[in-house]
Order: C-alpha cells, then structure tokens, then sequence
C-alpha cells in the first residue's frame, strides 16, 4: 500500500460548504508515533466523538485497536518497541474544588492491550494533575522516568506541578516506571524549590531545575556525567529567566540557553559556553528533538511558516525530501525509527487538514498513515496569504490572512478578526478548522500575530506587555485599516471571534473600543482581569507567576486591571455579543461569561451566553465542537450576513 510518488487533486466544483460536524469532530489521527525499531506505528484518532488506538505493524495486514471512548485524549508516545503510552486527561473533584483536570499515562500493549496505569502504586502522586514523562530509557525492558510528589506534611493539589508554597510539605520526586506494571520506584526527592528534571538514556537525572520559592531565582543545576552532587550552572537571576532554558543535551553533556547572543550550549562540567548552530540572535527558535541521542536535531525560525537549521544532516536530508514532495505545505518530522530509516511527518497547510506520511528512505517511498479530516478531502477551502502591516505606531504585525473559496480578493468582503490565545503564543501555517469554517461561510478571515505573541523575536513579545487592553487591541483593528485600504475588506462589516485570550480580546474591544466592530464571539473568556489573577493565585501559583502574569495582562495595578476588565465597562458596549463557554474549565471558570451576561443584562445590552455541558476549556468534544461551530454560524448569519 505504499505510495511512490504523489500526484495532485482534482478541485470539485463548488457547492454548499461542509457541514459543522465535519469540521468539528475530533481529528481522526490526532498524534502517530513509530516505535524505536521502525516496525510498529501506533495511531492515536478514531471516530468523530469516540477515541481509538490502533497499532499497525508495517507490510502486515493486522491492526490490532483499543476503544478509549468519550475520553480526552492528548499524545501518543512509544516506551520501547512493546509498549505505547498514551496520554489522557480527565476530570475529577478533590478537595475544596469542584474540579480538577487530571493528565495521566496509560500503557498499552503493542496488541493494543491495556498494561498499566503509570505510577499508579505511589499514593502521593495521585494528587499532582499533571505527571510528565520526562523520559525512556535505552535499557531492556525501558523504563519511564516520570515526575511526581512526595507529601512532606500538609499536602493539597497542584494545577501544574507541585505545590512549592514555603514549607508546605509538598516536594517534586522523580520515578523509574515499568511500563508493563506501572509500578514506579522513587529514583530522587527534589527539594522544595525543585520544579523539574532532565535525565539521560539511562534514566539518570543530569539536570535539576529550581525556582527559589522566596525570590523567585531560577537555577540550573547539573551532575556532570550524571555523578556526583547537584552543581549550579547557570543562575538566571529571576523568574522569568526561565523561559531561556531550552534543554539538555545528552551527547554534549550541556544545556541549552538562548541568551542575548543567541542559541548556545553551556557544559555542565566546566560551564564553557559555545554557540549553538548559526540561527541569529533575537529570534524566538524552537527545537527539534532526537529522541534517541536526548539532543537538538533542529532549530527551527521562520515568520509565515518554520524554516529549519538542521544539527544532524542525515535527518535533515530526510526532511529535504519531503519537503520537495509535498511543496508549499508545512511538512514537520514527527518522529523516526532509531537507525533512521523509516521517518514518520505531518503534512498540512492552511487549506490542506493534516495527513500523517510514513517515509521508507532505503525503499524511497512515501506512504499515507492517517488524515485528520476525512470528510473535508478534496473539499475546496480559503486561500491564505501572508501580510504585514503597520501598526499606528509603527510596529511591524504580521498576520494570516485568508479569502473565502473562489474568492479572489479586492471585493471588499466582510471580515472576521480572529486573534489567538495565549497572548504569548502565535498562529502557525497549518489547517484551523475555526478559521476555515468561517471562510467557507464566505468571510475573510484576519488572525493578527499581535504585539507579544511567541516567534517574532523577544522585541516583538516584549511590546505587548502592559497593551492586553490597549496597543494589543488597536493592532487587530488596524490590520482592518490595512485590508480596506487594499480594498480586500469591508471595513463596516467586521465582526472579532476568539477564544480564550482571543476571548478576552473579543469582549474587550466590544467594551473598551466600542464602534470597532459590528458583532463579537467569546469563547472561555475573561472577563474579569482581576478574578483571573486571583484565580491563578488559588491554584497554587507561586507569587512570582502571578507578578509576570500582571505584567503580560498590562496590569500591575489594581486600577489598571479594572480598566482592562470588559466586565467592568458592559454598559460601553454597542454590538451583540455571544459567548460560549464550558461547565467543567479549569483554566478561566465559567463565572467569567456569567459575570459578563449579568452586567450586559443590566445594561440592557443584547448578548448571548451558551453553556457547553461537560466541556472543558479546550472543546475537547465533538458534540460541544459542533454545538460552538453552528452557534457562530446562526450568531454571524443574523448580525454580519455575508450578502
């Protein structure tokens, strides 16, 4: 069933746009994994609203699958070549809140049996949401090396890691995890400012990473070919000095650090630094990672879509040639068989759903593994083109822009903005499936990289702090300018759609900017600012997390975030606005939108609020998927209709 060479399709005539469920169902290959020794693909999908791993064995027709069901499923990864562990989140109630949502590993069989539970024998670590697997070992049978806690008195959950508050008796731990079992061994006890490892092929830890729970210092500790005491490596001075720290590198025996001079590497030995491949300063670089050697195979860059520096040629190579074949799309190597010979990608664009490829390098053949969107096959979709525009003071923005099916541009057609969440995050070139669902309704579609978002370089993240209610803002609505000055947009036919930080966005140009739109969505919003902080802090939050957080939102003042908070200004507001959000969010509470609607109804204001039942903040559901993507249809089809 390999597939030698790729050809094009054939584009249907246009007709009706796919129906919301075929944008809303959850991706039916989600994540893929190959197995260290390149015979086995494990598929993390299934059905629209029902989770299935299937494990195929390549040129063998057998599939064994395992139903997961109505479950939230995240990630896929192999522990070895006999064992898959996947990674589901749910919800539970503990302690004095109603809910939690819990991340936790399964292992599954290579017949697509259920093993374990990982470190489920540790009483303790039930009450940590997350438990990362920080690494596999290269023994046989591997081990899971997994973080966990250990109550040292008082305990009470963790939103994101360990509860690290004084001496709340709470410590990180790090565990040796039999995946056939399950059961865990405690490997090392951090202290109480411990917050994560790295550790090697052999499961020791080289790396510990500390945030002193008084200042907020971050530190890097290391063991120098992972012997010895815990030495300082690097000090970065405060909180977020963190957000330098890059990895630790295996073969090299160093960390990674992007500092003012760029990417670089510090060994943890004798501390000597030196550069990091030749990617120029002041980017925002992610890494590609071999998770065989434990090292960077890539630095990637790039404005519309990544560009790669590849550390190992050899894999380089490899991506090349996919690269060639699939050109014009964002082709990504996923993963690769540890002799690198069999190379796993996804392969997707802005109109194009993703569709997983195994690539056979002595074979030369390329063979489809899965697509996310089987429905949406062959189904024409919006055509987007890179822009950049000025903001009103002169900032660059760069920004996708996409046209409706059969649209050609200068038609002057009405817009949706449609900032993303974060505010420190970014857009990518890949499939939306909001984004193109509102295109195939026929609008243009505007997603603005904002002042502070992720991968513009660190002038770019920094100007946007202290701007959440203000330059952020203005730089979406001048993005509108840009487009009617092109003639592209109707710039009195502009609505503003997000979700979460994109929600807040969405509820505070409705309320701070009235006149800037004719209609707004806000999916999980906030609402509030100030709630927000104080939420965040009840989760356990260390100060200093709250104090950055204070700085991105731009409200260092109690004043500041009342004037930022939408809730607070709901009588400003001159343009219908719909809000949807789940029961079960953890990450912003449905009091936000219920806050909101109270003070629009006061207000007299006219608004919407749709609770999704059992919903989290990540519409980890098909049927809740569904429910936003036709609510937004009605809500856009009554207040900004397309002729």
């Amino acid at each position: 069933m390999a597939v030698a060479a790729l050809v094009g399709v054939a584009t249907p005539a246009m007709g009706a746009p796919p129906p919301a469920s075929a944008f809303g169902r959850l991706p039916a290959a989600e994540d893929v994994a190959i197995s260290p020794n390149g015979q086995r693909i494990a598929i993390l999908g299934g059905l629209a609203d029902q989770r299935v791993l299937s494990i195929s064995t390549i040129d063998k027709p057998e599939m064994p699958f395992l139903r997961l069901g109505d479950i939230e499923t995240i990630s896929v990864r192999w522990a070895g070549d006999d064992h898959v562990i996947v990674r589901v989140a749910y919800m539970d109630s503990v302690g004095p809140r109603q809910n939690y949502r819990f991340e936790r590993n399964i292992s599954v069989t290579a017949e697509a049996k259920v093993a374990a539970r990982i470190l489920d024998n540790d009483t303790d670590s039930q009450f940590t949401t997350y438990q990362p697997i920080l690494g596999i070992t290269s023994a046989i049978p591997p081990r899971a090396m997994v973080q966990g806690i250990t109550f040292q008195g008082n305990s009470q959950v963790s939103e994101s890691r360990v509860q690290v508050k004084g001496q709340s008796g709470v410590v990180a731990s790090l565990w040796s995890v039999d995946p056939a079992t399950g059961d865990g061994r405690r490997v090392e006890m951090g202290n109480y400012d411990t917050v994560f490892w790295e550790v090697d092929r052999e499961g020791k830890p080289r790396v510990r990473l500390d945030i002193n729970d008084l200042n907020g210092k971050f530190v890097v500790y290391g063991r120098a070919g992972g012997g010895g005491t815990w030495k300082p490596v690097w000090n970065g001075g405060d909180y977020e000095s963190r957000l330098t720290y890059y990895g630790y590198s295996e073969p090299d025996d160093a960390v990674y650090l992007n500092l003012d001079e760029g990417l670089v590497k510090r060994r943890l030995a004798d501390g000597v630094v030196e550069p990091l491949g030749s990617t120029a300063a002041g980017l925002s670089p992610h890494l590609i990672w071999d998770e065989h050697r434990n090292t960077a195979a890539a630095i990637g860059t790039g404005g519309e879509r990544p560009t790669y520096e590849w550390l190992e040629p050899d894999i380089g190579a490899a991506a090349n040639v996919l690269i060639r074949a699939f050109k014009g799309q964002h082709v990504r190597l996923m993963g690769w068989s540890q002799d690198q010979k069999r190379f796993l990608a996804r392969v997707s664009g802005p109109a194009n759903p993703s569709t997983w490829y195994l690539y056979d390098r002595q074979k030369k053949e390329v063979s489809p593994v899965g697509e996310a969107y089987p429905e949406l096959k062959d189904v024409p979709m919006g055509t987007t083109r890179w822009i950049i525009y000025k903001a009103a003071d002169g900032l660059e923005i760069p920004a996708y822009f996409t046209l409706p099916p059969g649209a050609k541009g200068g038609e002057r057609l009405p817009v949706i903005v449609f900032p993303h969440s974060g505010p420190n995050v970014r857009d990518t070139y890949d499939f939306d499936f909001l984004a193109q669902f509102m295109a195939t309704r026929g609008y243009a579609v505007l997603q603005p990289q904002f002042r502070g978002s992720w991968g513009f370089g660190k002038a770019h993240e920094k100007a946007g702090r202290g701007e959440s209610g203000g330059k952020i803002q203005t730089d979406m609505q001048d993005g509108v300018a840009a487009l009617a000055a092109s003639g592209d947009i109707d710039p009195s036919r502009a609505c503003i759609v997000g979700s979460g930080f994109g929600g807040y966005s969405a509820l505070a140009s409705a309320a701070l900017f009235p006149g800037a739109y004719k209609c707004a969505v806000a999916i999980a919003p906030i609402a509030d600012l100030g709630l927000f902080v104080t939420e965040i802090a009840q989760r356990g939050r260390r100060d200093e997390a709250i104090d950055e957080l204070r700085r991105e939102l731009g409200a260092a003042t109690k004043d500041k975030l009342f004037n930022q908070s939408p809730v607070k200004h709901a009588s400003a507001v001159q343009i219908p606005i719909l809000m949807i959000h789940g029961d079960q969010d953890t990450a912003v509470s449905l009091t936000h939108s219920r806050l909101m609607a109270e003070e629009l109804k006061k207000a007299g204001k006219p608004h919407e609020l749709i609770v999704l039942k059992g919903e989290n903040h990540y519409l980890a559901k098909a049927a809740t998927r569904i429910q936003t993507l036709e609510a937004i249809e009605a809500f856009l089809a009554k207040n900004l209709p397309v002729n």
